[in-house]
């Protein structure tokens, strides 16, 4: 997560889990099976915490993971389903992405960070690109 690198110095990121996107028993995807991330959606908050710690093992996530909790109070005051980037600045939102997926652009995020912040630039690299590397 290159974005979480470039400014962990100047912001702090959390990751909230929110209810499942595409779970076994809703909205199953193919590309949830290809990649081997198949869950049904948590009926408990013990079941999201065990799913969410999967993610962050297996992916070795870097930022710190709350995980919202069954009454959904976290989703519900962000919009948040199925992702969403927020940034918060002395407790009042100062940046509201578009809600997931066809309005998710982390780079727009990093735009802002950017312009708060500085950029950070990096050296040509001829590895392909991340496409969630922002």
């Amino acid at each position: 997560m290159q974005i979480y690198k470039d400014y962990k110095d100047h912001a702090d990121f959390l990751t909230v889990y929110v209810r499942e996107a595409h779970p076994t028993d809703e909205w199953q995807m193919k590309s949830n099976v290809k990649e081997d991330v198949c869950y049904a959606q948590p009926k408990t908050l013990e079941q999201r915490v065990a799913i969410a710690n999967d993610f962050v093992k297996r992916f070795n996530y870097p930022t710190q993971f709350g995980i919202d909790d069954m009454s959904n109070a976290a989703n519900d005051a962000y919009a948040a389903w199925p992702e969403r980037i927020y940034i918060i600045e002395q407790g009042r939102i100062a940046y509201r992405g578009g809600m997931g997926p066809f309005n998710y652009h982390p780079e727009e995020a990093r735009t802002w960070l950017a312009a708060r912040y500085g950029e950070v630039k990096h050296e040509a690299s001829t590895a392909p690109p991340d496409k969630k590397n922002n």
